[in-house]
């Protein structure tokens, strides 16, 4: 005689999973009781960690990327929660296009949060952890404007390090065959455009025609980065936050487009100017303990190419600024304050607290959108900066 299953009776797959052992809810009262979700994204499979409005976890899943975008239509879900890594701003996007809320949280903090070992079950869960806590400020979704722009600064940095190794692998050529290059970039590949172009050069013909090929690869990166800089200008011409901020000294077009791709040209989101200086990594770590504190180096967490840009950018003002005063010229505060620090300090603080203050003034030039002080600066100058010219 067959078994009849009674009619209470539910197949176990039907049930949900935490942990991998099913619970007695039934999918309608968990889908109506679940308002938040944790997902742990990746490229292909994603996991989901359901709660409910206790944050009580009632549901887990592993879904592949068709599943993932068929398991929010028949679903009550008022708040989703992941991790800003790769793909995560597209997904936020998505989402909030179905209504529903979505917060981004910084990697490094949830990783705290994970017990025992690291699995993807163990990471989503470790979301709902983290969302609740108070002072773990999310990420701001970006836009694809935002993202194309950053992706623009990418491109570049990944062919100006190209055109580098290129560079270093020629001079280590020339130097195995006794020939000595001059110093700077620039210089030194005329001066091997002129050693391998000379038939009675110590290269030998055996690797002759590949290092040509090396310094046409070179000249070809040096156009191609030249017509992109090109592109940020005309961009950053009709953006009035790029403009403000060229006002700025040290601050030129690869800055002030790099920084409004990364903030969207509004800083509303940043507590004050100290914390936005420290999004960039440019405030000291601090020791402290009971009524001693001890300041350290500068952090170095945060964005590292703006981090970069600002440095460098303050190097070159306080070179300017140094020169001027050489010269007797008239400085402005900022130039001053910088002469005189540096006068007092290292050479490499000076810079490092240079580029902290330039990263305060830029957040007062966004917040209040205002350009900087008096004298303006020649924009046309820094609209127009190219590394290279471009090809006709």
């Amino acid at each position: 005689m067959e078994w009849t299953p009674p009619t209470f009776w539910r197949p176990i797959r039907h049930l949900p999973v935490v942990m991998g052992v099913g619970i007695g809810l039934q999918p309608e009262e968990s889908a109506m009781n679940a308002t938040t979700v944790a997902v742990d994204l990746a490229k292909s499979i994603f996991q989901l960690a359901v709660a409910d409005d206790q944050w009580r976890l009632t549901e887990s899943h592993r879904l592949t990327r068709k599943q993932f975008e068929a398991w929010f239509a028949n679903r009550n879900v008022s708040l989703v929660i992941m991790e800003a890594c790769g793909s995560a701003h597209h997904w936020a996007r998505w989402l909030t296009s179905l209504g529903i809320e979505v917060r981004l949280l910084p990697a490094a903090y949830v990783r705290a949060y994970v017990r025992r070992n690291k699995t993807d079950a163990a990471d989503a869960r470790a979301l709902l952890e983290a969302a609740r806590a108070s002072d773990i400020e999310p990420v701001r979704v970006k836009s694809v404007e935002q993202q194309a722009l950053q992706g623009l600064h990418r491109i570049r940095s990944l062919w100006m390090a190209t055109r580098t190794a290129r560079i270093n692998a020629l001079r280590g050529f020339c130097r195995e065959f006794g020939l000595v290059i001059p110093v700077g970039a620039r210089t030194g590949i005329e001066a091997i455009s002129r050693v391998l172009a000379d038939p009675a050069s110590a290269v030998p013909t055996l690797i002759r025609e590949s290092m040509k090929l090396l310094v046409e690869e070179i000249r070809l990166l040096e156009a191609r980065i030249a017509r992109l800089e090109q592109e940020l200008s005309s961009l950053a011409r009709h953006s009035d936050a790029c403009t403000r901020l060229l006002t700025i000294p040290g601050i030129g077009l690869i800055t002030a487009t790099a920084m409004v791709a990364a903030t969207g040209g509004s800083v509303a989101h940043f507590k004050d100017a100290r914390h936005f200086a420290s999004w960039f990594g440019l405030t000291p770590k601090e020791f402290s303990s009971g009524s001693t504190r001890t300041l350290g180096h500068i952090s170095k967490r945060g964005d590292r190419y703006l981090r970069m840009l600002l440095t460098h950018g303050a190097r070159a003002c306080l070179r300017a600024a140094a020169l001027a005063a050489k010269a007797d010229r008239a400085l402005d505060p900022l130039r001053q304050w910088a002469v005189t620090l540096s006068a007092r300090t290292h050479h490499n603080k000076a810079a490092c607290a240079l580029a902290n203050k330039l990263a305060r003034i830029c957040y007062s030039v966004l917040r209040d959108a205002t350009r900087y002080g008096e004298p303006q600066p020649r924009l046309a100058r820094k609209f127009e900066r190219t590394s290279w010219p471009v090809a006709a």
